[in-house]
Parts: C-alpha cells; sequence; structure tokens
C-alpha cells in the first residue's frame, strides 16, 4: 500500500474521530443544561452555566447575554467586558437584529467588541440577544464544526427556560394577587355593614360599589348608647389587603372612641389622627367624616376630616356639611378643628358619599358632578331610604352608559324623623 494512502486514511480517521468527539461534546452539554432546567436550579446558577461553557470549553473571550425583565432589558451575564461598558444601554440596535448576523460597529464603546449577535424569538417577540466576540469562532474548520450554530442552540435553550421561569413567576404573582384580593374582599365584606337600621326614628341604606374587587372605602351606623346614633363614611388611600387591614384597624379604633361619650370632638378627631399615623407612617392617608345625632335634642354635630361634604336636605334645602379638619394620618397633630352643629325641626335626609360617585363620567365627558347630585336629591328626596338609594344607582348606570366606574363607589343615605310618632301615623 502507497504511504501517502496511508496517511489520507489517517488523517480521515482522525478528522472523523474529531468530529465525532466534538458532536459528543455538543450532545453532552445540551444534555447537561437540560437536565439542569429539568432540576429547577435558580436562574443565576443557569447564567453560571452558560457562562462556564462559553468561556471555559468553548474558548469564548467576549460575550454578553441580554434578557428582558419586565418591559426593560438587562446585560444577566458577560465575560471579557468591563462593568462600564456592559452598563450602556444598547436596546436601539436590538430591533435592527432579527437573525443571527454579524455586529459591524467598530467605533461604538460595547458593541465594537462583537463580531456575532444571536437573537432569540418567542413567536413574535425577541426574549435574549447573545453578543459573541471571539476571533477563534470565525475558524470553523479548526473547530470541525461550527461553534456559533451550538452556541445558538445553547442560548435558545437557557433563553426559553428562563422566559417560562418569567412567565411562571408572573403567574404565582397573579395568583397571590387574586389571593390576597379575595383575602381583602372577605376582610371588607365583614366590616361593611350588611343590614342598616330602618325604624320609626331613622332608616339607613348602603351602596358599595367597588372598582377592582376591593377598595378602600367605608361606611358605618353605631347605636352610642342614651338616645344617640353615630353614622361615618370614609375613603382609605390604596387597594387591596393593605387597604382592607388598615380600614380594619381604622374601624377598631374608630368604635373604641365613638362610644366614650364625654371625649370632645378635638380629642377624638386628634386621638383619632394619632392611631391612623401609628399605623400608616405617614404612607397613607384616610378622609372620613362622622355625624352623631342626640334624638330628644334633636342635635346633629359633625366633623369632616378632609372628606367630600355630604348634603343634608331639610325644609325643602340643601346645605353641605363641611366644618371640620384636614385628612387623618398625615401630620402629627392636627391644625385646626372645628365641628358642625344642627339642631333639627323636620325630618332631613342624609347623603354621605366618596369621591367615586362625583368623578363619574358620561360618553361626552361630563361629570356626575355636585349639581347634578343635588337635582336628584331634589327629586327624590320623599323616598325611602333603600329606594332613594336604588333610583340612584339606576340613574348612575343610565349617565354613564358604556364608560366603567373611574373608581370605588359608597354612599350612605340616612333619613333621621323630627317626630317619629307622627311620621309613624302618617305612614299607617
Amino acid at each position: 500500500m502507497d504511504t501517502s494512502q496511508n496517511i489520507d486514511s489517517n488523517s480521515r480517521e482522525e478528522i472523523l474521530e474529531t468530529k465525532l468527539s466534538l458532536q459528543k461534546l455538543q450532545f453532552n452539554r445540551l444534555l447537561e443544561i437540560t437536565q439542569a432546567i429539568n432540576n429547577n436550579i435558580p436562574i443565576a446558577d443557569l447564567f453560571n452555566l452558560y457562562k462556564g461553557m462559553l468561556t471555559w470549553e468553548m474558548r469564548v473571550d467576549k460575550f454578553a447575554l441580554y434578557t428582558r425583565n419586565e418591559d426593560a432589558w438587562e446585560c444577566v451575564t458577560s465575560s471579557g467586558i468591563d462593568d462600564d461598558e456592559v452598563s450602556i444601554n444598547i436596546e436601539s440596535y436590538f430591533p435592527s437584529y432579527q437573525r443571527r448576523q454579524p455586529v459591524d460597529e467598530p467605533k461604538h464603546p460595547l458593541l465594537k467588541h462583537f463580531s456575532v449577535v444571536i437573537p432569540v424569538y418567542h413567536k413574535d417577540y425577541a426574549i435574549a440577544y447573545t453578543f459573541i466576540g471571539s476571533d477563534a469562532l470565525d475558524d470553523t474548520d479548526a473547530h470541525a464544526y461550527d461553534p456559533v450554530s451550538l452556541i445558538s442552540a445553547i442560548t435558545n435553550i437557557i433563553a426559553v427556560a428562563i422566559e417560562n421561569k418569567r412567565l411562571f413567576k408572573r403567574q404565582l404573582s397573579q395568583e397571590r394577587l387574586k389571593r390576597e384580593i379575595e383575602l381583602a374582599a372577605q376582610v371588607q365584606n365583614m366590616l361593611i355593614p350588611s343590614q342598616l337600621p330602618n325604624d320609626d326614628n331613622y332608616e339607613f341604606s348602603g351602596i358599595y360599589q367597588p372598582h377592582e374587587g376591593v377598595g378602600g372605602d367605608y361606611y358605618d351606623f353605631f347605636e352610642v348608647g342614651a338616645g344617640e346614633v353615630a353614622f361615618c363614611i370614609a375613603d382609605i388611600s390604596g387597594k387591596g389587603m393593605a387597604a382592607a387591614l388598615l380600614m380594619s384597624n381604622f374601624q377598631a379604633n374608630l368604635q373604641t372612641l365613638v362610644h366614650r361619650k364625654y371625649l370632645s370632638v378635638k380629642k377624638f378627631a386628634n386621638r383619632l389622627n394619632t392611631l391612623v399615623l401609628r399605623t400608616t407612617k405617614g404612607d397613607k392617608f384616610i378622609t372620613f367624616f362622622l355625624a352623631r345625632y342626640h334624638k330628644r335634642k334633636r342635635r346633629l354635630r359633625y366633623l369632616c376630616a378632609g372628606h367630600n361634604p355630604p348634603f343634608m336636605y331639610t325644609k325643602g334645602k340643601i346645605q353641605r356639611l363641611d366644618k371640620g379638619c384636614t385628612i387623618l394620618g398625615i401630620f402629627p397633630q392636627l391644625p385646626e378643628i372645628e365641628f358642625g352643629e344642627i339642631f333639627l325641626e323636620d325630618d332631613a335626609l342624609f347623603l354621605l358619599y366618596t369621591d367615586g360617585l362625583t368623578d363619574l363620567q358620561n360618553a361626552e365627558d361630563e361629570y356626575f358632578d355636585d349639581e347634578k347630585v343635588e337635582s336628584f336629591i331634589l327629586a327624590n328626596h320623599a323616598l325611602s331610604a333603600q329606594d332613594f338609594n336604588n333610583k340612584l344607582m339606576e340613574d348612575v348606570n343610565a349617565f354613564r352608559g358604556e364608560r366603567s366606574f373611574p373608581d370605588d363607589i359608597s354612599v350612605l343615605t340616612g333619613k333621621l324623623f323630627f317626630d317619629p310618632k307622627q311620621n309613624e301615623t302618617s305612614a299607617s
């Protein structure tokens, strides 16, 4: 046999062995990554595995892997690039890289280090970009295989795994949020009274229309003894479980203070403000209205703490109950406090509401403003509290049409009867 033929045969065998060895390496690396993903290793460990494969086994001297974090891109792992260069934002270049292609940006402070970009797409949007800069990758013959194709395959597997983890975390977050809303709704339903009084002395009816399942509104009614009753409404900043827990805490403090008969209005307001501030640390606030009615004296005292002043209709006229102080939970000491005092001379209707009512708009961008509320009261004041609220929601829904509720809507409607016996006679 010719010596040259032996050399050619040996060379072919060496090439085949090299190719087989490299293919085995490629298969083993892909298998290793797949097993790591199946073992649900942390994302940080996936990045380290990826970095080790590129730098140690494939001799890539420079690379940077970018993945999407919510709405922003970030470099999650890199090698051979200074930190200040990696921090340069290159998002504006990404839309032009829709396939594996050369990078030709010799003057760019970061992109000048790279020769190839490998984008990874999921359906029609990008989920990762790997930028590679290595002269050794250009010599395909030396490898007896295409290293960029292997890097591309590895990058695709890593990027899809990261995307799946991100989507799974988002799903868990959404499920936690859903559960939180459900719990908050349960808390809130326990706080909002399901039944309000309806007798010869007074009748009350409430509307609670949360914007997103759970709101920050609250209303209540109290029998405080010695012929006195109290009713209130509040709007707590924020939504979800935090607002529901704050509402629960607020209700407990309010019930404690409102039953202290000899507590002055100023001391009541300051103590309630201190308790709210102690709970919220100034991060949230509460607007609040409270009225106390003494049946025998026919005296109504009220405090409006930064809330929408309620409407009172009596003897054919409407007035706003606007005396009080600023919102609760912001200042260590309320700067100024005054309270309103009214002695009723006839039956009276009260409409307490949160700003979701008057912020409501129709298709023409008109508001269901104070004037419309006053017109509604003048036209429907003779109705019972329950019928009044039913008619109010009918008018509200007709007004808004297809427009959604912009915020929570809560209404507490109350009627105080000046002469219960006369009211009972007229009813019969």
